[in-house]
């Protein structure tokens, strides 16, 4: 029995050397989405291969704003974003993780506009394919766990669902983004302020349980705090209680309740230690594991 997926994001040249590390997941990064000579020969290659190497396909979708001033931006944008999720269906993907972008009329219209593109997305989706909602690190973007909810409610399909990148939580909930003080909020972010972000992400999951991590620190562009990824040990927010509240839950509240959901979690760390960092993260994850079987 998997307890849960791990893995890390590859183009098509590092599926062997993922695989043979023992990964269970790949992700296929945005960048191949919008590269050229990525056509529909490479993603076929991509999911022959993985569909024998992995047990779980996800896709993360180029960087695109879903919520832009011009209609005509926005239609270039679900254009480019249905034939993603086309090529991300050939390579065998059943989750399609989406950035949803900056907020840009600061009212009830993002979140509308946001759902109504997403609508979009689900005629293009294969039926067991799910399209995930990315959280934010900062208000400015939408991705709050109560942006959402508002969302999955609006468009009223179950194929949508959250996908917790979780430095985004703990920059988010901690207001990082406004007073940049990592230290001060990495001595709050304790096991059970993890806990409490998983049972979060459990009510906003249907079929999977989709979660990813990298440590952070943060960049000043103006006055504006940007987060920065950087290697494992390098940055916030702690492993250990997080790696801790990870194990207590997904052993005692999914495995032991035998809920219907399939988990997974993906390290989105800088290439450089990507692989290294995603051992770590996992060894982490399980060592602590085996304290609750």
């Amino acid at each position: 029995m998997i307890l849960f997926d791990w893995g890390t994001y590859n183009s098509l040249p590092t599926l062997a050397k993922a695989a043979t590390l023992g990964m269970k997941l790949t992700e296929i990064p945005p960048a191949d989405f919008s590269r050229r000579g990525r056509g529909p020969e490479y993603f076929s290659s991509y999911g022959e291969f993985s569909k024998k190497a992995f047990t779980t396909v996800t896709a993360h979708a180029p960087y695109y704003n879903v919520v832009n001033y011009s209609k005509a931006v926005r239609e270039r944008v679900v254009k480019a974003l249905r034939a993603a999720i086309r090529y991300a269906a050939q390579a065998g993907a059943e989750v399609f993780n989406l950035h949803l972008g900056w907020r840009v009329f600061g009212s009830q219209r993002d979140l509308d506009v946001a759902s109504e593109v997403i609508k979009e997305l689900l005629k293009e989706a294969p039926k067991e394919m799910y399209i995930s909602l990315e959280t934010t690190y900062t208000r400015r973007q939408l991705g709050s766990f109560d942006d959402i909810r508002a969302i999955i409610e609006s468009v009223g399909d179950e194929r949508v669902i959250v996908s917790v990148q979780l430095e985004n939580v703990f920059m988010y909930e901690f207001n990082i983004d406004e007073h940049g003080n990592f230290h001060s909020a990495d001595r709050e972010a304790n096991e059970d302020f993890w806990f409490g972000v998983l049972k979060k992400a459990l009510e906003l999951s249907r079929g999977f349980l989709s979660l990813r991590f990298s440590q952070v620190t943060g960049i000043y562009f103006g006055r504006r705090l940007l987060k920065k990824r950087v290697p494992l040990g390098k940055g916030y927010p702690s492993l250990g209680p997080l790696a801790n509240a990870l194990a207590r839950f997904m052993v005692r509240e999914v495995r032991d309740k035998e809920l219907p959901i399939r988990m997974h979690l993906i390290y989105t760390g800088v290439p450089e230690t990507k692989y290294e960092d995603s051992i770590t993260l996992y060894a982490e994850i399980m060592k602590r594991v085996t304290t609750h079987l």
